[in-house]
């Protein structure tokens, strides 16, 4: 893995929860609409639902806290 993608990653982790979620979702609409068939849509749904999930766990996780 690239720094510069360490990078992004590090400042997507410290976003606060809502910021995280948009980021993600636009990122996801990126790749779909650049990928021009490099990415099948069935793995960029997959990924997106594997997204909402974890942090749909997250959320719950704070919220026991």
């Amino acid at each position: 893995m690239s720094n510069a993608v360490q990078q992004l990653l590090s400042a997507f982790d410290d976003l606060p929860e809502p910021d995280r979620h948009q980021a993600a979702v636009e990122i996801l609409r990126r790749v779909s609409k650049g990928a021009d068939g490099d990415l099948p849509e069935s793995a960029l749904v997959q990924a997106a639902e594997d997204l909402f999930l974890a942090m749909d766990a997250e959320e719950a996780a704070h919220a026991q806290s």
